[in-house]
C-alpha cells in the first residue's frame, strides 16, 4: 500500500510555480534591483526562483555575476522559440536561484516576431515547460520573477501575458503616482485583452530616504490611494546595495548585514505571506 501511495505521489505533476512581473513604465526605480535581490531573498528563504531577464540592457544579468561575453543562449532565443527554457537556464552563486539571461539581441524581438500571430504570447508559450523543468540542485520553482525593460513594448506584453500578476517597485519621489496610475491603466487594458487573470501582487516602495520629507508624503500618498497593495516593507536608499552590482553580486552576498539586504530578507517573507493568503482564498 505505501508502495502504491509512494508511486501515486511521484506520477503527481509538479505544481506550477507562482509567476510575477516587476514592471514598471518608469525607468531608475529600483526594478532590477528588487528582482535580484528579492529573488535571492526568497532563495535564502528555501524557494526554488527563476529570474527571467527581459530587459536588453541586462543588468540583472550583469547583476548576478553573468557578464556580457558569457550569454551564448539568452531569453532571445528563447522567445524567437531556437531553443526551449532548459537549454537557456543557469545557475547563480545564489543556491536555489536561477537565471534566464537576456541581451542587447532582444532590441530586435518585435522586429523578429512581428509576423508570428502569436507575438505576445512567446514567453508563455515557453514557461509553460516550467512545471518539468528541474531547478538547479534539484525540485521545482515555486517563484518566476520577470523583470521587464522600463517602457511598455512587446516584451513587456510578454510578460504580462506570461505572469499571473504584477509587482510593482516604485521609486519615493514627487512623480511616483503618476507613473502609477499609467502602469495601472496599461494593466487593465492587458487584462480586457490578452491575461483576464491579471492582477497587481503588490507595490513595493523603494530607494526610500529618511533624510527628506518628501519619502514620508509620497508613501502616505501611495498607502492612502492604494491601501493594502503597498508593502509594509519599504527598501532604503542604501550604498552597498548600490555597489553590489559592479561586483556582480546581489547585495545580499555582498553585505548581507546592510540595511537593504536586512529590507529584502523582509519584503521576501512579506511576499510569502501574502502569497499563502491568496491560496488560502482561492
Amino acid at each position: 500500500m505505501n508502495a502504491n501511495l509512494s508511486a501515486s505521489e511521484n506520477s503527481k505533476p509538479a505544481p506550477s510555480p507562482r509567476i510575477l512581473c516587476l514592471a514598471n513604465q518608469k525607468g531608475g526605480v529600483g526594478k532590477t534591483t528588487t528582482a535580484i535581490n528579492l529573488g535571492t531573498a526568497l532563495a535564502a528563504i528555501g524557494e526554488k526562483v527563476l529570474l527571467v531577464d527581459l530587459d536588453p540592457q541586462g543588468n540583472a544579468s550583469t547583476g548576478l555575476g553573468v557578464s556580457q561575453n558569457d550569454r551564448a543562449i539568452t531569453s532571445f532565443d528563447v522567445l524567437l522559440g531556437e531553443c526551449g527554457l532548459s537549454d537557456a537556464v543557469r545557475a547563480t552563486a545564489v543556491p536555489g536561484f536561477d537565471l534566464l539571461p537576456a541581451s542587447m539581441d532582444l532590441l530586435g524581438v518585435e522586429v523578429e516576431l512581428a509576423d508570428n500571430p502569436r507575438r505576445m504570447h512567446r514567453l508563455a508559450d515557453a514557461l509553460a515547460a516550467l512545471p518539468d523543468l528541474q531547478a538547479s540542485g534539484g525540485g521545482h520553482y515555486q517563484y518566476v520573477l520577470i523583470d521587464c525593460p522600463p517602457s511598455l513594448n512587446m516584451l513587456t506584453l510578454n510578460a504580462m501575458v506570461a505572469a499571473q500578476s504584477v509587482l510593482v517597485p516604485l521609486q519615493c519621489e514627487f512623480f511616483a503616482l503618476e507613473g502609477l496610475n499609467q502602469l495601472t491603466q496599461t494593466i487593465e487594458q492587458v487584462r480586457h485583452s490578452l491575461n483576464p487573470a491579471l492582477d497587481i501582487q503588490g507595490i513595493v516602495l523603494t530607494m526610500y530616504d529618511l533624510r527628506n520629507n518628501l519619502s514620508g508624503q509620497v508613501e502616505a500618498d501611495v498607502r492612502g490611494h492604494f491601501g493594502a497593495l503597498v508593502y509594509q516593507s519599504v527598501i532604503p536608499r542604501n550604498v552597498r546595495v548600490s555597489e553590489a552590482p559592479s561586483f556582480g553580486k546581489p547585495a545580499l552576498l555582498y553585505d548581507h548585514k546592510c540595511s537593504g539586504s536586512l529590507a529584502y530578507m523582509k519584503l521576501a517573507s512579506e511576499l510569502i505571506q501574502r502569497e499563502r493568503e491568496r491560496a488560502a482564498a482561492a
